[in-house]
């Protein structure tokens, strides 16, 4: 492995990942996990695109194997590679505001994209025209607020959290 990439900074990086994804294993409210904040915290702070898709979908499918998969699994991940898509956007602009606003975003994407995946999915007693659909986003709604206050509270922590830790310890800055 090159040594210019296992920096302490990116260990410090990997190391906060790591900790948040074994949160999904702990016990919580439908859809209150770290794994947008894992996302968008990748996106933003991971230079090589391969790994900043590839560390939150190696969480997420370690974490699967204990949780089992199913069948929209494909828009679950879809949703997520859009939130590292997301949080690249915020390289180098790294900012209260825009990580604010990108959690929202990554939450509303998720929210349309699993509930339109459960929708087609059939494996839930939705119609097939227009009005199953918006049946599909009320039923959705309660997961909307619990994942939308998990991805605040987790982005919270992993920004913030990482913001401190190299605000105090210099040895954990960019170069």
């Amino acid at each position: 492995m090159n040594n210019k990439f296992f920096t302490p900074r990116m260990m410090l990086i990997l190391t906060a990942i790591l900790v948040a994804a074994f949160m999904r294993l702990v016990p919580h409210w439908p859809n209150f996990t770290p794994v947008a904040a894992i996302a968008l915290f990748s996106g933003a702070h991971i230079s090589r695109k391969s790994f900043a898709f590839l560390i939150p979908f190696a969480a997420m499918f370690i974490s699967d194997i204990f949780l089992g998969f199913h069948s929209t699994m494909i828009a679950v991940y879809a949703a997520f590679g859009i939130t590292v898509l997301l949080g690249s956007l915020m390289r180098n602009r790294v900012k209260v505001g825009n990580i604010a606003l990108a959690s929202v975003a990554s939450s509303l994407i998720f929210f349309l994209i699993t509930n339109f995946a459960s929708w087609m999915s059939g494996m839930m007693p939705y119609t097939r025209d227009l009005s199953g659909l918006m049946q599909a986003y009320i039923t959705g709604i309660p997961f909307f607020n619990n994942g939308l206050a998990g991805d605040l509270m987790y982005n919270t922590i992993l920004f913030g959290g990482f913001y401190f830790v190299t605000q105090r310890f210099p040895a954990f800055s960019k170069a």
